[in-house]
């Protein structure tokens, strides 16, 4: 199953208690997918060191339902990953403004967006970054933008993409693929944003904090979120700072959201940039894109997507955590179990049922006991 599907249900109530339970299913739902994604990459990089082969796991978008990305929703084929047209929409906005939102609905009109939550799933291109730019910034100890090879995205079968960090580059991305529309999405506010990113960055840091030590992929997620923090706070000190890193910078934060939003508006043509509040819905995007109104999802009814919530980011958050400690915890007992057979040469479970029977004979004796020494009759301890 696509990780999209886990949020059908959150467009499905208006209620209160419809919108709750399609967080919280949604949330677990992603979180335990993105843990059984970290568990599955570090077994086959484990397999693939001990056996001596190189790590042949795809840096393309495949889910693991065998879907192509470079298969857009329209049926249209990319042979060639889209390299010869290059990336045709940039989300230019920030975290936490409807990005992923934005992102399924990109998807929905055909263009295969990959969106910076399934970023580690793309090993090519998250090695990319984490080689170039996240881990040489806390090498450094200071802020590396560097130029990422956005073919890459191409090369995956990616035509758009959304959120950051690819949203900082636009100017980038601009110089190297002139024909590309891009989309700020925003909120209603700064402080409406700020408390929906401050969620976020507290929510995704207690998995990295506990389990960066047992997953190498989860150890360069969190070099990414120090990284990105740092660049969202205009402060370094996240680069390096132990566990547990500083609470973000209100004022820094705001400033840079509000900064990075104005230079886009200044440095993208008015005809190449939408302004764009998820709220609005399917009709200013499809005008945008240029896509025919027979053709646009608001006229088959279908809604916009709604998705990934500041509650919903918790529960992810928390499954995402849980996951891989059972997954730890499972192994664990598994080896006191081996160790225990080895050295009493039988199962725990044979042991503790020699143990019960032991104990039950003893108690039967006792009992025996006490009814003969009630009736006065003196007994003889079996042997």
């Amino acid at each position: 199953m696509k990780v999209e599907n886990y949020y059908i249900n959150q467009n499905s109530g208006d209620g209160s208690w419809s919108d709750l339970l399609g967080d919280v299913y949604s949330g677990i739902a992603v979180g335990m997918g993105h843990s059984k994604k970290f568990v599955g990459m570090t077994v086959h990089q484990a397999l693939a060191s001990m056996i001596g082969i190189n790590n042949s796991m795809t840096g393309g978008a495949d889910d693991a339902d065998g879907s192509n990305p470079s298969v857009s929703a329209t049926g249209d084929s990319d042979n060639d990953g889209g390299a010869t047209r290059g990336l045709r929409v940039v989300g230019v906005g920030y975290g936490r403004t409807g990005t992923y939102s934005l992102a399924l609905a990109l998807d929905e009109l055909g263009f295969p967006t990959l969106h910076t939550q399934h970023l580690y799933e793309n090993v090519n291109i998250f090695n990319h970054l984490s080689s170039n730019i996240f881990y040489k910034s806390i090498q450094e100890d200071e802020v590396i933008m560097g130029h990422p090879d956005f073919d890459l995205l191409l090369k995956a079968g990616y035509t758009a993409t959304m959120d950051l960090p690819f949203a900082l580059y636009f100017d980038q991305i601009k110089e190297r693929y002139p024909d590309c529309k891009f989309i700020l999405t925003v909120r209603e506010n700064s402080d409406v944003w700020f408390r929906s990113w401050d969620v976020l960055a507290n929510s995704i840091i207690q998995p990295a904090m506990f389990t960066s030590a047992l997953f190498s992929h989860v150890k360069k997620l969190e070099n990414y979120m120090r990284w990105l923090f740092a660049v969202v706070n205009s402060d370094k000190q996240f680069l390096n700072h132990p566990f547990p890193l500083p609470r973000q910078n209100k004022r820094n934060a705001i400033a840079s959201y509000e900064g990075h939003n104005q230079s886009v508006r200044d440095r993208i043509p008015p005809s190449h940039l939408l302004e764009f509040d998820v709220r609005q819905g399917w009709e200013p995007l499809c005008h945008f894109l240029e896509i025919p109104h027979a053709y646009c999802p608001s006229t088959r009814g279908i809604p916009f997507p709604k998705s990934n919530s500041a509650r919903a980011v918790k529960w992810q958050s928390y499954s995402s955590f849980i996951g891989p400690m059972i997954v730890v915890v499972f192994i664990l007992f598994a080896l006191v179990f081996l160790v225990f057979r080895k050295i009493t040469g039988t199962s725990v479970c044979g042991w503790l049922a020699l143990k019960r029977a032991r104990f039950l004979r003893r108690v039967s004796e006792r009992l025996a006991q006490r009814r003969e020494k009630a009736k006065g009759v003196p007994t003889v301890k079996k042997d």
